[in-house]
């Protein structure tokens, strides 16, 4: 086996690997954060599911995140565990289908979704089947989700541009945009009085960063702007729940990235595409970094790369497959 080889493997083993191993124990959990605040670790790897949240207001119950169709299904019951309250907000974080995908469910039980403007021109521009055009993302999925096949898109109805506040006198929640980063319509949930923030996939906690729909420079400043809310708790898209650390990591990720990117921005694609495995090994020994080295990797160095002015050094198809790549790894169910 070559030396290349045996770099990738363990590069592989450490980034997916080991996170998968530490938080396994954690997924499909209810965790009461705090009174009426509640944290769900989805099954990523076995169901595409992303992570949710909850709160129970005095009246009703407002969801971060509709997930799959399956995903809302299976979280339904464990809502209704602990509350007898109607659930009628189901906030869907951003666009992409394992956050979106399962707003139907809630609608059938008697929630309205709700999103950032932002996340209806990004449907726009992706759900073209639903739009009246040629098929979208939603079709490609369902070719693989029957959860999807048997469901059928439901875009939010009630739209925020800035702040959407939901207030009982006993708990708040702000519905809060600060900008491009994961996707053109990430929202924030943010719980002033406990400190707690639902981030979406505008953060993650684990080699789950999917950069074909975002922006990494504009990332880094929509990241500054949860930080400046100054969160304890922070719960991501995807991977286990963490401190206000959470942010900074993922931040520094993403600045390595542009550092490195500006390092060879002079210098020709062929060159950083023989560098990426180095690359990768350097960011592996990065104790802060290393969670976030995935097989993603190549397709974010050459986002940021081209962001700085560079021009793409990966095949056409191989950017198509890095798009696939990241749906495999949000745990498309195959039709059986």
């Amino acid at each position: 086996m070559t030396a290349f080889k045996i770099f990738r493997l363990l590069s592989c083993f450490a980034a997916v690997c080991l996170p998968a191993l530490r938080c396994a124990a954690e997924v499909n959990q209810v965790t009461n954060l705090a009174p009426g605040v509640y944290f769900h670790e989805g099954d990523l790897k076995g169901h595409g599911h992303c992570n949710n949240g909850w709160v129970v207001f005095e009246d009703f119950v407002l969801v971060i995140d509709a997930n799959f169709p399956s995903g809302a299904q299976e979280l339904i019951p464990k809502i209704k565990a602990v509350t007898d309250k109607p659930i009628r907000f189901a906030f869907d974080t951003h666009h992409h289908g394992d956050h979106s995908y399962g707003n139907q469910v809630w609608v059938e039980n008697g929630a309205i979704p709700v999103a950032h403007a932002g996340v209806i021109e990004e449907m726009k521009k992706y759900e073209t089947g639903h739009y009246g055009n040629k098929p979208g993302r939603w079709e490609e999925s369902a070719k693989t989700r029957p959860d999807v096949a048997s469901s059928k898109l439901k875009p939010p109805t009630l739209l925020y541009t800035n702040t959407m506040i939901f207030d009982d006198g006993k708990h708040r929640v702000e519905l809060l945009h600060f900008g491009v980063a994961h996707t053109h319509g990430d929202g924030f949930a943010w719980l002033p009085k406990e400190r707690i923030l639902f981030t979406g996939d505008a953060c993650v906690n684990g080699p789950y960063n999917f950069t074909g729909d975002g922006h990494i420079t504009k990332w880094i400043r929509t990241l500054e702007g949860a930080k400046r809310l100054g969160p304890l708790t922070v719960c991501p898209g995807h991977g286990p729940v963490g401190t206000g650390q959470l942010l900074d990591d993922q931040q520094a990720y993403f600045m390595e990235l542009t550092k490195i990117a500006k390092r060879y921005v002079r210098k020709k694609p062929e060159e950083l595409k023989v560098a990426v495995e180095l690359i990768r090994l350097e960011l592996l020994v990065n104790d802060r970094l290393a969670r976030y080295v995935g097989d993603l990797f190549p397709a974010q160095l050459e986002k940021a790369y081209v962001e700085q002015g560079g021009k793409p050094f990966l095949p056409a198809k191989t950017a198509a497959d890095y798009h696939d790549r990241h749906a495999d790894d949000h745990g498309q169910e195959k039709v059986r």
